[in-house]
């Protein structure tokens, strides 16, 4: 079992939190070809041949590979139940599952948008404002969709932590590149569960993978100026 992976990614990032939490038999791999730079992927002609959609993350299970960071985390929970990163009733597990389809539908997307802003050179600020309003909207629905302490849904940890750390770290380095407003600032169960998920050992060790990604792609571009 394999997962083609990007450390530098929220969303396989989101996968690799599950599989460090279950102790899951998974080698995490490289996308295979090239790249422009450490930490960043494009979708070469060899990792075409082995994912056809291009996208990261995905996993290679004896020959077959499955695309999309919730339908890999749900075949985890499948595959390997114990321990179980969805809750135990229908309507908690439906309010775990809730919060990841927020975060992949609304809001990953404003901030993706803000990531092709970072470098101040093409920067759009029409795009930037735009995209920063929608991120706003989303960062303060957030506030009022999380538990009050503990994770995301309470006391438990599911894939709804999953999901939102990763991002969460994203979202804090992009906003600081464009001198805007930190997500943290006036949202203080964000900030209450930020500073609770980031104990986590999964989390830690996920998040520590980011950041030297993130590390390696500064560098680099340093380099290169």
């Amino acid at each position: 079992m394999k997962l083609y992976n990007m450390n530098l990614s929220n969303f396989s990032t989101k996968c690799r939190i599950a599989i460090y939490e279950k102790a899951c038999p998974v080698e995490i791999a490289p996308i295979p070809g090239d790249a422009p730079f450490p930490g960043l992927h494009r979708a070469s002609a060899e990792y075409v041949k082995i994912y056809p959609m291009g996208k990261i993350p995905s996993l290679e299970v004896d020959g077959q590979v499955f695309g999309e960071s919730e339908v890999i985390n749900e075949y985890l929970e499948d595959k390997f139940p114990t321990p179980s990163l969805l809750p135990g009733t229908p309507e908690a597990r439906a309010e775990a599952r809730k919060f990841s389809r927020f975060h992949d539908l609304y809001l990953d997307p404003p901030l993706r948008a803000l990531i092709a802003q970072a470098n101040p050179k093409p920067r759009d600020g029409k795009v930037v404002n735009e995209k920063l309003s929608e991120l706003t909207t989303r960062f303060d629905q957030l506030e009022g969709m999380l538990a009050d302490d503990g994770f995301a849904c309470g006391a438990s940890f599911t894939f709804a932590d999953c999901a939102l750390a990763p991002t969460i770290f994203v979202a804090i380095n992009v906003l600081a590149f464009i001198g805007a407003k930190p997500p943290l600032e006036g949202r203080p169960k964000l900030t209450r569960w930020w500073d609770h998920v980031r104990t986590r050992a999964s989390v830690k060790r996920a998040l520590g993978e980011m950041a030297e990604a993130l590390a390696a792609v500064a560098q680099d571009q340093r380099r290169q100026e």
